[in-house]
């Protein structure tokens, strides 16, 4: 497939290029600086002379907290950029797929949220990448929507990817035991996404790897286990206890009604994939 994958210099954004690449695509990756999505005109002359097959849409503002009082550079990225691009798959016939968020729930459910669970964004973050939802739909109805959460993997530089980091140099790290997700690896993320693309069925897929689903306490002490690392560096705190400018989930675990209905085989097990990332982390 041809295929362009926006925000190249993001964490998902390498892992799907490489992926790929590897499968045998042509593909072009743009980051912002090549490409800005909040530009209409300028999305369209990209995605009309490049004759791609399927557009891959990783280009995202993340900073939860900063969008809070960053508003509109949020909804350029998460809303307008992603309609931009969805229009512009539409005309160029491309295949769409697009990253959201597990965001866009409220966090009082305490199981697994899935397509049937409707959405309560409580952030301006959240709010955005719903937006960004409803606005591909309304202008592209073959949009296909992947939400997922907790993503961590090589040169990330959240919390879940480089707390390994801070650990073997021994540093502290607070984790938090009171909040739940469902980690997802990037490399494993890129390969559904991928697969999303060739099966082509519109809809909205929850994206993350198996398992029960867990606090930032026990991701944390699964590295520590892993990895071999001090025990006693893992600080548990309380989600109210560092005080952060925007309202998160407490929990936004994910979990999808299609997948393997589809035929998608099922996501890898979180274990599984934290031990693969650290291994490529080590041996890096």
């Amino acid at each position: 497939m041809r295929i362009l994958v926006t925000g190249a210099n993001g964490m998902v954004a390498r892992a799907t290029d490489k992926y790929c690449r590897q499968i045998g695509d042509t593909v072009t990756a743009l980051g912002r600086d090549r490409l800005d999505i909040s530009d209409r005109d300028q999305v369209l002359e990209v995605v009309s002379s490049g004759s791609f097959d399927a557009i891959l849409n990783c280009a995202a503002y993340t900073d939860v907290d900063g969008a809070e009082t960053n508003r509109d550079k949020c909804y350029g990225a998460n809303a307008v950029g992603v309609e931009n691009l969805a229009l512009a798959a539409k005309e160029s016939g491309a295949v769409f797929v697009t990253i959201s968020t597990d965001f866009v729930f409220d966090g009082t459910n305490s199981g697994f949220y899935t397509q049937r669970d409707t959405p309560n964004p409580q952030s301006v973050y959240g709010r955005s990448k719903l937006d960004g939802e409803d606005r591909a739909r309304t202008v592209n109805a073959a949009t296909i929507i992947v939400r997922s959460g907790w993503i961590y993997g090589s040169g990330g530089t959240n919390f879940l990817s480089v707390m390994h980091r801070l650990l073997a140099d021994r540093k502290p790290i607070k984790a938090i035991g009171d909040s739940f997700g469902t980690p997802t690896f990037a490399d494993d993320l890129a390969r559904r996404l991928r697969e999303l693309a060739e099966l082509n069925l519109p809809g909205v897929f929850h994206v993350a790897n198996s398992g029960p689903g867990m606090s930032y306490l026990e991701f944390a002490e699964a590295v520590v286990k892993i990895g071999g690392y001090e025990p006693s560096l893992v600080v548990p705190v309380s989600r109210e206890s560092l005080s952060r400018p925007a309202p998160r989930p407490i929990s936004s675990k994910l979990a999808c009604l299609y997948s393997e209905r589809l035929g998608l085989s099922e996501m890898p097990d979180w274990h599984d994939s934290l031990s693969e990332f650290l291994r490529l982390e080590a041996a890096a």
